[in-house]
């Protein structure tokens, strides 16, 4: 489990998203609501100017102001390097709330105790010490700045003081902290593994992630230091050893699908970060047995949670958590960027194939969708936050590196966009003057206004990421405003007629223990029942996904048509064996046989048996967002069809279309020559499963 914020900055799996579906949002203010779903006429373009794409994004001030001193005195079975010569190290505050005067305070997690300065949770957790560590150490190498490296070596001794050196539980790791150095193991509420240190953990992936970095960092700098992070990774790894690596090779069943048993704690995500630091490490010292087997284990345990393809939810996606099929959020979504790091590391290509898939087909669709959404569950939903946002930024830029895929990039600028106003308030979440980030925007666009250490950490790794590449550094820069969305939309199952013996369910909780059911309730029909659907008309063909909740016994079929013609058929039951997941049956989006026509509006579920139906996701075959901002509007168009399509656009007159088409792996395929016809319509040219890059040029 990760650390379930008393604040709601971060979802847990799963008990946030039994909780709610969306972020507390503490003092919002009002934003615009969201784009409505339709493709807008292209705009004229303007240049970025050379000074700010010059100008460094990365500004850590308020990183800096987050970092407290703490001290630090040794006590069984936790200690640091030189302790005793330096009796403090550096860690930063959890949260950070915004005043009314726009300067911010430090807070801790959970309520304050004023007799004793304790928090319930603690002041500083590794899980943000390991990434703050992360930062200072990328900034250092990137920049040569010497107060980073400082930074750096003093948040990795406050990490290594979290971590336990002796007895059974040797390795893992102290959640958190409080201001006067003294360890919380059993934070309240209770979060799990409770104590933190009793087992294997998010914190401890981090850990790996932030001294396989150091190490390679410090490896000529400091070698003595150095030496000592060695020494705490071998620690970590060999703990891993006995928890989750010592299943490798074995797996479990989740509703009847075979899933990787070795993962930390369960989870892609956890693993993704672990696999950042351990190919760091690879990279520096590539004979190392531990870590290169650790590295190869959690990659192929990672790789093997992708699931999906063009036309089959989730489109190509790693899933995070191998206790559920149908829940991926984007917080921690690490999964492709670890994979595509470490394939060339270990010289594994057959690795890659996820990576690109997650990259170039999945996360195209989240972009349509409306943007990098905290989670899908199977429906896209809740808040956006800076931790999802950059977790696609790394991944699309890892991967269109180790894949030789440069229309990732291109994808990469869109979704980087987000940190400078292309997202939901229509404002920008970051603020390269004073190192800021916002914790999170709603789907109404409501923004969270505070800048915790998560939020500012992430914010800061996608502004390294662009201050390293000035290219799609100009391009993100180039966006600062989503103009429209036309992708996966929502209908829930309740918003449709009932024919027969049917009706509308309400449980308790959205929450199945795997998935949520979409706005709270669903349909039960009986043996004939079916249910109806008018949807909008649309000029073209549309994918349509029931979503339902299989059971784990037949239960018949649903036949689906549209106009009377059958699109295909769903199973009601048959979802496989339960396995490891925390509940019976699959709550699922299915794929049909055939497309909803163009034109086409009534859609109607005829079952033979007794079956649950939670909604419909309705996938247009050619989705679109369209952004703008410095460089012009700018639209990228995504293929869910299997042959070549056309789509049409306006184009204002005197100018014509510049496209650039990609195929389902992100790599650059030859466009089709651009034809303005007298309607002064545009013809864009999609590949199947792949994506073209539109913008006007002037004639």
């Amino acid at each position: 489990m990760t650390k379930t914020p008393v604040r709601s900055k971060l979802l847990a799996k799963p008990a946030a998203l039994a909780a709610a579906m969306s972020l507390l949002v503490v003092g919002v203010g009002t934003g615009p609501a969201a784009a409505a779903p339709v493709e807008a006429p292209l705009v004229a373009p303007t240049a970025t100017s050379d000074a700010t794409v010059t100008e460094p994004l990365t500004n850590l001030s308020h990183l800096d102001f987050l970092l407290e001193t703490v001290p630090l005195a040794a006590l069984e079975g936790h200690t640091t390097y030189e302790l005793e010569a330096q009796p403090s190290a550096q860690a930063p505050w959890t949260y950070a709330d915004k005043n009314a005067d726009g300067s911010f305070r430090r807070v801790g997690g959970g309520s304050l105790d004023p007799a004793t300065g304790h928090w319930s949770q603690g002041a500083y957790n590794a899980d943000d010490i390991a990434r703050t560590a992360v930062v200072y150490l990328r900034h250092w190498q990137q920049t040569g700045r010497e107060a980073s490296r400082e930074h750096a070596f003093q948040t990795l001794r406050s990490l290594t003081f979290l971590q336990t050196t002796t007895g059974p539980h040797a390795g893992n790791v102290v959640l958190w902290q409080q201001p006067d150095g003294t360890l919380t193991p059993s934070a309240s509420p209770i979060e799990l593994p409770d104590p933190s240190d009793s087992a294997e953990s998010y914190w401890l992936a981090r850990t790996v992630w932030a001294l396989g970095e150091g190490y390679a960092a410090f490896k000529t700098a400091d070698p003595q230091f150095a030496s000592f992070l060695q020494d705490r990774l071998h620690l970590a790894v060999e703990s891993l050893k006995k928890q989750s690596l010592a299943k490798y090779g074995s797996y479990d069943v989740a509703d009847g699908t075979r899933v990787p048993a070795w993962l930390i704690a369960g989870g892609a995500d956890a693993s993704a970060e672990a696999v950042l630091g351990l190919a760091a490490y690879a990279k520096a010292v590539p004979d190392d047995m531990l870590a290169n087997t650790a590295l190869t284990q959690l990659t192929e345990g990672i790789a093997g949670m992708s699931s999906g393809s063009v036309g089959q939810w989730p489109f190509g996606a790693i899933m995070p958590w191998n206790k559920s099929q149908t829940l991926w959020h984007a917080w921690g979504g690490m999964a492709p960027a670890a994979v595509a790091t470490a394939s060339p590391v270990l010289d594994r290509d057959d690795l890659l194939t996820s990576a690109v898939r997650d990259a170039a087909q999945f996360t195209p669709q989240l972009l349509v969708a409306g943007g990098p959404d905290n989670a899908w569950s199977p429906t896209p939903g809740e808040a956006q936050i800076a931790y999802g946002v950059d977790s696609r930024v790394q991944s699309l830029v890892a991967t269109a590196k180790a894949g030789n895929a440069p229309g990732l990039l291109e994808v990469a600028a869109i979704t980087a966009g987000w940190f400078f106003g292309a997202n939901r308030s229509n404002a920008p979440a970051y603020n390269p003057a004073t190192g800021t980030a916002v914790d999170g925007i709603e789907r109404d666009g409501r923004v969270n206004p505070n800048s915790g250490a998560e939020s500012t950490i992430h914010a800061l790794l996608t502004m390294l990421a662009l201050d390293a590449d000035p290219a799609l550094k100009a391009k993100a820069l180039g966006i600062n405003k989503t103009v429209s969305t036309n992708g996966l939309s929502v209908v829930e199952a309740e918003s449709g007629t009932i024919g027969g013996s049917g009706s509308v369910v309400k449980p308790t909780s959205a929450w199945t223990g795997e998935a949520n059911y979409s706005g709270g309730a669903y349909v039960t029909l009986e043996a004939g029942a079916s249910l109806g659907f008018q949807l909008p008309a649309a000029d073209q063909e549309r994918a349509v996904y029931p979503i339902v909740n299989q059971g784990i016994t037949p239960s018949g079929t649903t036949g689906w048509s549209a106009n009377r013609t059958l699109l295909g058929t769903t199973a009601n039951g048959e979802a496989g064996a339960q396995g490891i997941t925390e509940a019976a049956g699959k709550l699922s989006p299915l794929s049909l046989e055939r497309a909803l026509p163009a034109g086409a509006g009534n859609f109607l579920g005829k079952s033979t048996g007794t079956v649950v139906i939670d909604a419909l996701l309705i996938q247009p075959i050619i989705s679109a967002v369209s952004v703008t901002g410095a460089a012009g509007t700018s639209t990228l168009y995504i293929s869910a069809a299997a042959d070549t399509r056309v789509r049409k656009v306006d184009v204002p007159r005197g100018f014509t279309l510049r496209q650039q088409a990609y195929d389902a792996s992100g790599k650059a395929i030859r466009p089709a020559q651009a034809s303005i016809g007298e309607d002064r319509s545009g013809r864009v040219t999609v590949a199947p499963g792949g994506f073209t890059m539109v913008q006007l040029v002037r004639k």
